[in-house]
Formats: C-alpha cells, sequence, structure tokens
C-alpha cells in the first residue's frame, strides 16, 4: 500500500471510508483496553510496579553505555557474537553478510519492530533472501504486502473474510472458508515445514540483561523459540534501549507487559537465550538508528523507555478510528508519533498532530512516559523549525492575534453566532474540517462574558 505521499489526515480519510471497519476496529481495541484495565486492577501494586519499572528505565537511560558494555562483555563470555550498527542500513548489511558468509538463501522471522523500522524484509528481498515471518499476524500482512498496523496485534484491521481470501491464494484453503480455526490451523501446518527446513532464524529482542549476558524474547505463538532452536545459526536484532540492569528486574517487567498489551497475567512463552548450543551460532545486532540523538533530546529521552506494549494504542480514541496504516511509519500510534519525527522531522511532521492530548496514553504506560506532553512538545518544535503546514502557521497566526486582543476576540464571537444562527452553510460545508465528521454546534444566545457582565 503506498502512503508515501499523503499525511495521517489524508490516510485517516481513506480507513474511515469504511465505517463498518473503523467502527469493529474502535470497539475490538477498546474491548482490549479493557482487559487491561481488569488485569492492573487485580494487582494490589499496579502503581508500584509502574514506579519501579520506570525507575529503572530511568537508570538504564542515565548508565546506557556502561550497561551496554557490559552486556556485551557478558554475551561475548556466554559464546554470543555481538554486532554494533549506528543505523538500519548498517544492521541490514550485517544480517545480510551474516547469511551470504554460510550460503543461506532463506530465513525464517518472528515479530521484531525494530526489523520494521529497518525495512528489512524489503532489503533482503531485493539481495535475494527469502524471508518468511512466522508470527502469525505478521505472516498475514506479508501475505497481503503490508506492513503491521499495531506492534502487538500486526493484523487487527484485517477482517476474518479478508484473511480467508489470502490464505486461499496463497496457502490453498478452500475459497470461502474464513472458520478462524480452519485458518490457524492452515498457517500451523504451513509454518511446520518452514521451521524444519530454514537454517537461519531471526527474533527481536523484548529485554537484554546486562548481569549475565543473556536476552529474553516474549511470544504467545512459540514461533520465536521454533525458528531459534531449529536453525544453524539465530539472529537477534535489538534496540540499545532493550537494556536492564540485573535479571531480578526481569520481573517488574514481564508482570507489565503483558497485562499492558493485552490483560494477560504473562505472556505463553518468555525465552531466555543465553549462549548457543554445540555447532549452532547466536549473534546479536545492537542497533542504535536514533535512539542516541532521541538520549540527548530532554523533552523527549523518556520515550526510550518503552517497552512495546501497544497500551498506547489501544487506548488512544485517534488510533482506534483511524487505523495503524495512517500513520505511515513502522511504529504507529501515540508511541510512534513521538519517536518517528525524531528519525525525520520534515516527513514525520503531521504525526504529533494526530492526537487529541486528552492524556489517555500517559495514564495507561505501564513504564510512565509523559507520551501527551511529548506530542505537545514536538508540535512546538516542529513549528519552531518550520515543517507545519502553510495554512496551520497562518491559522495559529490568526488566532494568537484575535486571542490576544479582547475587541476583536468579542467580535468574532459574536460574528460567529450571527453566521451559526442566520448562515449556517458557510460553515457547515465541505471545505470545513469539522464538519466532515460532525455537525456544528446550535449557537448561544450569549457569549460567556456577557452572561456573566450580567450576573456578576
Amino acid at each position: 500500500m503506498i502512503t508515501e505521499t499523503k499525511d495521517h489526515a489524508a490516510l485517516a480519510d481513506d480507513f474511515n471510508k469504511d465505517e463498518d471497519r473503523v467502527n469493529w476496529h474502535d470497539e475490538t481495541l477498546w474491548w482490549i483496553r479493557q482487559k487491561r484495565d481488569k488485569a492492573v486492577n487485580r494487582l494490589p501494586d499496579w502503581e508500584l510496579l509502574r514506579d519501579t519499572a520506570s525507575a529503572i528505565k530511568d537508570n538504564v537511560l542515565s548508565n546506557l553505555s556502561a550497561y551496554l558494555q557490559e552486556f556485551e562483555m557478558k554475551a561475548q563470555n556466554n559464546g554470543i557474537i555481538v554486532h554494533w550498527a549506528a543505523d538500519a542500513e548498517a544492521h541490514n548489511k550485517i544480517v545480510l553478510d551474516l547469511l551470504n558468509a554460510k550460503g543461506i538463501k532463506q530465513m525464517v522471522k518472528s515479530k521484531s519492530m525494530l526489523t520494521e523500522e529497518c525495512h528489512l524484509n524489503e532489503y533482503l528481498e531485493d539481495n535475494n533472501i527469502e524471508v518468511i515471518d512466522s508470527d502469525l499476524g505478521e505472516r498475514i500482512v506479508q501475505l497481503a504486502k503490508e506492513p503491521p498496523s499495531h506492534i502487538v496485534l500486526p493484523c487487527i484491521h484485517k477482517k476474518k473474510e479478508e484473511i480467508g481470501e489470502l490464505f486461499h491464494l496463497h496457502l490453498g484453503t478452500a475459497k470461502g472458508n474464513a472458520d478462524p480455526q480452519y485458518l490457524t490451523e492452515t498457517a500451523r501446518q504451513h509454518l511446520r515445514d518452514i521451521f524444519m527446513t530454514r537454517r537461519a532464524a531471526l527474533t527481536g529482542v523484548n529485554f537484554a540483561i546486562a548481569e549475565t549476558g543473556e536476552f529474553v524474547v516474549c511470544t504467545n505463538e512459540g514461533n520465536a523459540d521454533m525458528g531459534a532452536h531449529l536453525a544453524d545459526i539465530h539472529i537477534a536484532s535489538m534496540g540499545i534501549e532493550k537494556i536492564i540492569p540485573e535479571r531480578k528486574h526481569l520481573g517488574v517487567f514481564l508482570r507489565l507487559l503483558t497485562r499492558s498489551a493485552t490483560g494477560q497475567p504473562i505472556t505463553t512463552y518468555s525465552s531466555h537465550y543465553s549462549k548457543p548450543r554445540d555447532s549452532k551460532e547466536i549473534h546479536i545486532i545492537i542497533v542504535d538508528n536514533g535512539r542516541s540523538k532521541q538520549l540527548g533530546r530532554a523533552d523527549f529521552r523518556n520515550s526510550l523507555k518503552c517497552i512495546r506494549c501497544g497500551a498506547c494504542m489501544n487506548t488512544c480514541p485517534v488510533y482506534r478510528r483511524s487505523g495503524g496504516h495512517s500513520y505511515h511509519n513502522a511504529i504507529s500510534g501515540p508511541i510512534g508519533a513521538i519517536l518517528a519525527p525524531n528519525l525525520d522531522m520534515e516527513k514525520f511532521a503531521d504525526l504529533p498532530f494526530a492526537s487529541t492530548l486528552c492524556g489517555s496514553c500517559s495514564n495507561v504506560c505501564p513504564v510512565k512516559i509523559d507520551i501527551h506532553q511529548q506530542l505537545y512538545k514536538w508540535r512546538q518544535v516542529i513549528v519552531q523549525n518550520g515543517h507545519a503546514p502553510a495554512a496551520k502557521k497562518a491559522a495559529m497566526k490568526l488566532m494568537s492575534i484575535t486571542l490576544s486582543s479582547p475587541f476583536l476576540y468579542h467580535t468574532g464571537g459574536k460574528a460567529g453566532r450571527l453566521i451559526l444562527r442566520f448562515a449556517p452553510f458557510a460553515v457547515n460545508n465541505r471545505f470545513n474540517p469539522w464538519f466532515k465528521q460532525r455537525d456544528m454546534p446550535a449557537p448561544p444566545d450569549q457569549s460567556f462574558g456577557e452572561w456573566y457582565a450580567k450576573n456578576r
């Protein structure tokens, strides 16, 4: 799908053309948000866990280089081969070189948002390497030739009938059969052959422990384990922020992660990788790709605490009704709208404005990132750097002049009430963006200022 030439508003308009899809997308994600609420309310120490996790991450971000070096030393002592990548291009080249060195032309991959960020699949395919995503949701969007629309639920935007049609075209299922159990079993059989025949497997990293040099991968399907254990070479892609200091800290984050993501007490599989088995290799690629730059931005460094649970997406009224693809970035939703401008401020200048600033994202964040405040700060930075649209800058300038002048403010209010009362078509038309989804309110008989002057 093409998103390069459209901003969030235009892409959201495309998504909103299918009202039924928008409604169940909204309802499904809110249902998951409610599951999250039920799960966390069963834990009396939930807020203590959040505070603890946030403090641990503060410590990590303040001592990141030391923890990364400690992790590298411990991992190498365990027999893991460590690579460093400054950006997406370097990461992708390391993966390709590792595969070429082994003469491998096929690889199985479990879910990794970092590789989506680096566009690894496309890079490897351009270099004649076949990549099969083994997470069911990721496999579905891969067959559809689409990026994931959610970091935990990659195909949440797809109806089961559409998935049935994809499986009919690519996996030979019966046409018209959209039974979820049937489709899941088909995918299971299809992926079993992939697992058994691939010599290389790539996984993401949920947590890397500096104290022990091990890393942890959390899945509900067990696909990361199947790929990594059966392959000759296991490649793990890890952002520099995934470090935690000690193994005992893992218990804090595992209790937070899945409750926030799907309302489960814990992921079905939380797999530890500390050293390769005989005749096998484990390589870990530690990737920066703009994270150091974000670390240096005082107002935005807290975004690096993110543990990729997706809770901010599930609660966000804008995300739920605009769809993940409207963010035209690997990571969508409120947290994506903070991370993306760090990579390319001009390209992603629209995303911090795709928010009501209601604060629901910050309320559910398990590591207490001040998400809505960072979105507001990004708006200021984007305007100051000249990346806001000319129409928005002109409108804000006009509003600034009006709000700073009592005469203009009161005169404008009276004019607005008269127009709404006697010529509503002047504002209720297709040129007014607010009118696309709502009617303008009925005009009051008097302004608050007039009422106050009369009744005080």
